[in-house]
């Protein structure tokens, strides 16, 4: 792989920009991280060219393992000239990648629970903060365990069983290219406005997506020393920064 911007600019693709696609390299191996934005007809567009052309031995998924199955399911559906109905970008990827290894690197899982729970002795958080810490992680793994359900109930019947329904923006996928790539960017601007006015230092959803983002990259790095070929990670655009400085230090 080239360097991100070089390798960005080889798309005649407006979806595809340095913004949102890093090469990172470090001593174990490279990287490639694509940002992404849930359901975005353009964050869905970008993974499938960029995959289409690298075609990953690895591929790394915002997604707790345990929703893996359901998404394999979604990635099923669909066709040639349309994205898979739902699962958004993750479906679309695997799709995309078919014949790469998928592995999921978001929490819950034992060492996301393992590190929150040393971060929050460590710190002597307060006994709300620990409640509230505790009460997210219980929805996250609700969910994780909600997706197995729907999936085994895919597997087993022909209904495709979904966990939520897709989120809908003011452009859709028969847009063109420069009307999703703005309007993509204009969402990722107004949100990015929206979290820099909101203090969340100390807080609850502090803890836990800073110890996510600490064990996506950890995950990564094992990753990339253990696979000989590309190692390409769909995450989303806010942990793209973080990533990116981590897995290059």
């Amino acid at each position: 792989m080239d360097e991100a911007p070089s390798f960005a600019a080889s798309f005649d693709d407006p979806r595809i920009t340095p913004q949102f696609c890093r090469r990172v390299s470090g001593p174990s191996g490279d990287c490639l991280l694509l940002g992404v934005v849930h359901d975005h007809p353009a964050s869905i567009a970008r993974v499938e060219r960029v995959l289409e052309s690298v075609a990953p031995d690895t591929l790394a998924l915002e997604l707790p393992t345990a929703a893996l199955p359901l998404y394999r399911a979604y990635a099923r559906d669909g066709s040639d000239e349309a994205p898979p109905r739902f699962g958004g970008e993750m479906s679309a990827a695997i799709r995309a990648a078919s014949d790469a290894d998928v592995v999921g690197i978001d929490a819950p899982n034992w060492s996301f629970l393992r590190q929150l729970v040393t971060r929050l002795i460590a710190d002597r958080v307060s006994t709300s903060t620990a409640r509230r810490v505790i009460s997210s992680l219980g929805g996250a793994t609700r969910e994780a365990l909600t997706c197995r359900v729907a999936a085994t109930l895919t597997h087993a019947t022909s209904m495709t069983v979904t966990c939520d329904d897709p989120i809908e923006y003011d452009c859709d996928h028969d847009d063109p290219p420069e009307r999703q790539a703005d309007h993509e960017r204009s969402h990722v601007a107004s949100v990015q406005a929206l979290l820099s006015s909101v203090q969340t230092d100390d807080s609850a959803l502090a803890y836990r997506d800073e110890t996510r983002e600490r064990c996506m990259i950890d995950r990564l790095e094992d990753l990339r020393a253990t696979t000989d070929g590309d190692v390409v990670a769909v995450v989303g655009v806010d942990h793209l920064e973080r990533l990116a400085d981590e897995l290059g230090a």
